[in-house]
């Protein structure tokens, strides 16, 4: 149960002002069709987080758990100073005038090309490794991508607005902090 609070929890709090999220937004208000937005949202989520997972699994069979230990341990701090940096929406990805894809499919694909490489892929697998619960790993972080995302869009720009994204990336860099101190103590080892 664990893992999944605590994925829950990490995914929502890193997601705020991620450039997925600002995807929804620009998705939301590019289609106004809230449903199949939110179901491309959650089908994207589970396949890019499962294959994450998958691989932070596979990290924990390879790696010795001392090494492992030491690179989870640097690896949450990174992502501590990874979360104070500001994400913006790429043009490219922001693309979606012409698609001859429908919206479900739209907004599949891009959220799984904008997961690539995000800070709560990353995340993803990192928590996968520490936690070795696979399954609670990437239900947590989908369910931790769907709060924060989901209300994106259908409540959109009010919503982003009266969030302050500054405190809530501030608040995950620390929590981010504590797990990487946390593993390098061997704590949870």
């Amino acid at each position: 149960m664990e893992a999944f609070l605590v994925s829950t929890g990490l995914v929502a709090l890193a997601e705020m002002g991620d450039k997925t999220q600002l995807l929804s937004l620009l998705l939301a208000a590019r289609f106004r069709k809230p449903w199949p937005i939110v179901a491309g949202i959650f089908v994207s989520t589970v396949a890019n987080h499962a294959l994450a997972g998958a691989v932070g699994a596979w990290v924990t069979n390879v790696l010795g758990q001392q090494t492992l230990r030491w690179i989870l341990g640097a690896s949450f701090i990174a992502m501590a100073a990874w979360m104070l940096i500001p994400d913006k929406l790429d043009d490219d990805e922001a693309d979606t005038e012409g698609s001859h894809l429908g919206v479900f499919a739209t907004t599949v694909v891009a959220f799984f090309l904008a997961e690539m490489g995000d800070k709560t892929q990353v995340a993803t697998v990192m928590l996968a490794a520490r936690f070795h619960a696979w399954a609670q790993v990437v239900a947590g972080t989908t369910l931790g991508m769907m709060l924060a995302n989901a209300p994106v869009v259908w409540f959109g720009d009010r919503l982003v607005r009266k969030v302050p994204i500054r405190l809530v990336h501030g608040v995950s860099a620390v929590i981010f902090l504590l797990l990487g101190a946390a593993a390098l103590a061997g704590v949870g080892s």
